[in-house]
């Protein structure tokens, strides 16, 4: 059986290839930037209704609007707007009780004709549930049928032969995204918000405070300037951070003492010292709401400074906790 020769470099065959990819790619750009332009306080009015919601957003679409409707439900739940996508079709067999008031629904339709659609909107005109939608057309019964109807603007799909929603699934995708981080923008949704809603996976990890994984105050190996060395190795020994800081009365941190001061002193009668003669001044420290990544980079000497394993954690000058780089690497902060 003969097989087609996969396009050469220049060849005719691979000129198809990039000038079908471009043209794609081109058609469903410029289809951005129409929709862009012709947003209006429409926009606005949508987001005040979504925002309005006490339960969730519901986004319903039939086909590629479907698949589109499934991602802007897990962006908006991501962004911290509680949304869930609900299928027209499963909709008509009892999933219209995922629906609830104080809820809202989102519609995606190119057409806004989709005939699996009308049991959801017109349970949603039954019960006052607020009604938004996405649709190419302005006359469709979606459009008459929403308290607030996007309308996208009327450019060519980019399947050559006008068909496959291409363009259209582009201007709902990134409107979509344009929603979210609307809403996310409004309630002021901070990094540490996403972080708690992706705990997981490698977004998270980059996220961690150093607070999160830091050892608490019950932990620090703390002594007074004036402490012996031998008390101070006895703290150093037993709190196992290979450190210990040296704090004034006032609690400030003063210093640190860490094995390499242990080292460089160790011929000058180092248990005859006291430790305020061994400590290094002015320790680098942490703050608690930096991000542990930061404190990684720290440790690891990424600010031109020498490596180290362990920063005390301060507020005010006063330590509040120790990080280990063990730490973070317990935790996948890499």
């Amino acid at each position: 059986m003969e097989t087609a020769d996969r396009a050469q470099p220049g060849s005719p065959g691979q000129d198809r290839d990039l000038a079908a990819a471009t043209r794609v790619l081109r058609l469903e750009s410029e289809g951005l930037i129409a929709l862009a332009a012709a947003l209006d306080s429409g926009f606005s009015r949508l987001l005040d209704m979504l925002a309005a919601a006490t339960g969730r957003i519901t986004v319903t679409g039939m086909g590629k609007a479907g698949h589109v409707a499934r991602k802007i439900a897990a962006t908006l739940s991501s962004t911290g707007t509680p949304a869930q996508f609900v299928h027209p079709g499963e909709a008509s067999h009892g999933d219209l009780g995922m629906i609830a008031p104080g809820d809202a629904v989102l519609v995606l339709s190119n057409s806004g004709d989709t005939a699996e659609l009308s049991d959801i909107i017109a349970y949603a005109r039954r019960f006052a549930i607020p009604l938004a939608a996405m649709t190419r057309s302005a006359g469709s019964a979606l459009a008459e049928a929403a308290d607030v109807a996007i309308i996208l603007p009327q450019v060519p799909e980019a399947c050559p032969m006008g068909l496959a929603p291409t363009t259209s699934t582009t201007m709902m995708l990134a409107l979509g995204d344009a929603v979210a981080i609307a809403l996310l923008d409004r309630k002021g949704f901070s990094a540490q918000d996403f972080r708690v809603l992706h705990p997981g996976g490698s977004l998270g990890r980059k996220l961690l405070r150093v607070a999160d994984i830091m050892h608490g105050a019950e932990e620090l190996p703390l002594c007074p300037p004036e402490t012996p060395m031998a008390e101070a190795i006895l703290v150093m020994t037993n709190r196992r951070f290979g450190c210990v800081g040296i704090a004034g009365a006032d609690g400030r941190l003063q210093g640190i003492i860490t094995d390499g001061d242990l080292r460089r002193h160790m011929a000058k009668g180092l248990l005859d010292l006291r430790a305020a003669d061994v400590m290094t001044d002015s320790p680098m420290t942490i703050r608690g709401q930096a991000l542990a990544a930061e404190a990684l980079g720290v440790m690891n000497g990424v600010r031109n400074t020498r490596p180290v394993t362990s920063l005390f954690v301060v507020e005010d000058g006063r330590p509040v906790g120790i990080l280990h780089i063990h730490d973070c690497l317990r935790a996948g902060v890499v």
